[in-house]
């Protein structure tokens, strides 16, 4: 579990039964949420000390995730209610994106995998063929966002702070300042993380993760989450490949050993190698989204 709800923070002060705290966003609306804590703990865990372990897997209770002080039960209740209250926002976005019929793709990496330059390839190939527009997503700074606008298509910046990810209250915070025409496509580019963004629905019609070949080919397995999440895996970089050791099958079979039916696509946003295939793979995704429903 990521600290965007406040739980794990380390600014929380401790020993309290309960607090609320506030999630502000630039857009001037604020809204707050109680997380009661239990301090009757079940320690799902345990610490064995010289027995020679060299593999302690926190992952694998209940709610998949260790939170020191809070039950595996606990845990679990604290993130359905987050996704639960995320899914109400993301459903409202994708209302708003189907009745536009807008295709919104959520373009998910871990830091330096190649995302904005594939998305700024694109929007410089294909503007004059429809209307197409961007939500970034970084920590801090307004970079992305200024490359993104340089291309001509209109960008909204969302910075996260402590924040790992998008989630769906932001992206329609950034819609409504958006305003995306109808008939295009909206391109989500999430915090760079292999981790958090695949927990969370933004209200996209497909989840798209770029794995470089400088990443090393074991991310699928590493990052399960993601990878299942995903409708289509990009290998990006492959102009690299002569130069790096970097298995592009291994990597795919890991994929659909996760996600069997995962697309893939193999491209590089620098020599334009495979961007065809990219974009026929948005184009049908463009004219599905303009059907009626």
């Amino acid at each position: 579990m990521c600290t965007v709800c406040g739980c794990g923070r380390p600014d929380m002060p401790a020993g309290k039964d309960s607090h609320d705290h506030d999630h502000h966003h630039d857009h001037g609306h604020g809204h707050s949420h109680d997380h009661d804590h239990d301090h009757d703990h079940d320690h799902d865990h345990h610490h064995h000390h010289g027995h020679g372990h060299d593999h302690l897997d926190f992952g694998g209770g209940l709610g998949g995730v260790h939170v020191p002080g809070l039950s595996q039960a606990r845990v679990v209740r604290i993130e359905q209610d987050i996704l639960a209250e995320n899914n109400r926002y993301a459903d409202g976005n994708r209302r708003l994106l189907a009745e536009r019929g807008v295709f919104a793709v959520n373009l998910m990496s871990g830091p330096g995998a190649g995302k904005t330059t594939l998305l700024v390839r694109t929007l410089e190939d294909l503007r004059d063929h429809f209307p197409l527009s961007v939500i970034e997503g970084d920590q801090r700074t307004d970079v992305d966002a200024e490359r993104v606008r340089a291309t001509g298509a209109p960008a909204v910046q969302v910075n996260t702070g402590k924040g790992c990810h998008l989630d769906g209250h932001m992206v329609g915070h950034a819609l409504e300042h958006l305003d995306p025409a109808a008939g295009g496509i909206l391109f989500i580019e999430n915090v760079g993380n292999l981790v958090c963004p695949a927990a969370f629905d933004l209200g996209e019609a497909s989840k798209a993760v770029l794995v470089s070949v400088t990443d090393g080919e074991d991310k699928p397995i590493k990052y399960p989450d993601m990878f299942a999440a995903a409708s289509v895996m990009i290998v990006s970089k492959v102009d690299l490949l002569p130069h790096v050791p970097f298995d592009v099958d291994r990597c795919v079979e890991f994929a659909r050993r996760i996600n069997p039916s995962v697309e893939v696509l193999r491209l590089s946003a620098t020599t334009g190698e495979g961007l065809a295939d990219w974009y026929a793979w948005l184009e049908r995704g463009r004219q599905a989204a303009a059907e009626p429903a």
